[in-house]
């Protein structure tokens, strides 16, 4: 019997199986609002049969994206916008998710097949903001600005505000993007937050303001429906976040009422060198979970189905997140059922190819 292919029930929600794909930009959006890009690209990997689909990172803020052209839920129209791709999503046995996101340094860039470099205002671009002002690449020293203590209340309105409109839009799980050195992880690294304020220096001071997010959000989601949360559990860099801080935020987001803590590493630093490899970061996932006791998902060069069956049945992480994985392979999760020997139900328009 595969676990894999077992159902997964976190609150009142029930995934199909453990499968799940990672939230990958696209880059293909117009003013944030979702396309047929994302109506096709996102509603075939529910019929290809994952558990759950995760939107890409979206940002709350105009000013949050990535680059120009990545997904947002800044306004009522964005939320419309994703009602027939959650519906959709739905209608395949899916659970449709959304990764809310704040860019912060890393924010105003190209598209990454134009090279990802800062553009400024004259070329879509605008100015930054982070903890500190610290830039992300000494390459392209981009001065962010520092956060006011306004700055944060205006920002944890919008992810509030955010967390709102994904419920209108029909999403049944909520991440909030803690990783990959986006702005609420620059809080939380001593590498990029270099404040002296009660948002800087210790680790507490450091976790508050992504937990007064990660709070505000559970406060705001439905009860019955469950949040994540995605960390970087390590910058691979001497000095900055690993995984001893990463458990006492993940204590203090189980204890907030988090669900499930989506593991990845890096991002913070252009100069890291992780150990890139198969599963190079589930044993983070493994470590959050026996230290914590709470579910986690494993991430990262997950690609084969006997891989990804050997993580969740032998505990190391309740379910896989599948990037690169889907991008080659829509239906990959049908394709693995063969391979281990599972017979899980096809669409019907597809069932005389199988």
């Amino acid at each position: 019997m595969s676990i894999l292919f077992t159902p997964l029930t976190l609150r009142e929600l029930v995934f199909r199986n453990r499968i799940f794909v990672s939230p990958m930009c696209m880059y293909s959006s117009k003013e944030g609002l979702p396309t047929d890009w994302h109506m096709v690209h996102l509603g075939s990997r529910a019929v290809g049969g994952a558990g759950l689909v995760m939107v890409e990172a979206t940002a709350v803020t105009p000013q949050g994206r990535i680059s120009p052209d990545d997904s947002g839920i800044w306004s009522a129209e964005h939320a419309a916008a994703f009602v027939p791709i959650t519906r959709f999503i739905k209608e395949q046995g899916a659970i449709p998710g959304i990764q809310l996101a704040h860019a912060g340094r890393k924010a105003s860039t190209d598209l990454p097949w134009k090279g990802g470099r800062p553009v400024d205002v004259n070329h879509r671009g605008w100015q930054t903001i982070g903890p500190s002002p610290v830039p992300f690449s000494r390459e392209e020293p981009v001065i962010p600005r520092e956060a006011t203590l306004q700055d944060l209340e205006t920002l944890l309105g919008q992810f509030t505000a955010a967390a709102r409109r994904s419920i209108e839009a029909g999403f049944e799980v909520v991440e909030i993007h803690m990783a990959h050195g986006y702005l609420l992880h620059q809080f939380l690294s001593p590498l990029s937050n270099q404040r002296s304020d009660e948002f800087g220096g210790s680790l507490e001071n450091r976790c508050r303001f992504p937990l007064r997010v990660a709070k505000a959000v559970r406060e705001i989601w439905p009860v019955h429906l469950p949040v994540f949360v995605r960390v970087s559990a390590t910058d691979w860099m001497e000095g900055g976040w690993d995984l001893e801080q990463t458990l006492y935020l993940a204590r203090a987001l189980k204890q907030i009422g988090i669900d499930l803590i989506d593991c990845s590493t890096g991002g913070m630093v252009p100069e890291a060198m992780p150990p890139f490899g198969p599963g190079f970061q589930t044993p983070f996932a493994t470590a959050i979970r026996n230290g914590v006791g709470i579910p986690t998902g494993a991430v990262g060069v997950i690609t084969d189905p006997v891989q990804a069956e050997q993580i969740v049945a032998t505990g190391l992480a309740d379910a896989v997140f599948l990037a690169r994985a889907m991008l080659r392979d829509p239906y990959w999760p049908l394709h693995a059922a063969k391979a281990l020997g599972v017979d899980p139900p096809w669409p019907v328009q597809y069932e005389r190819a199988k």
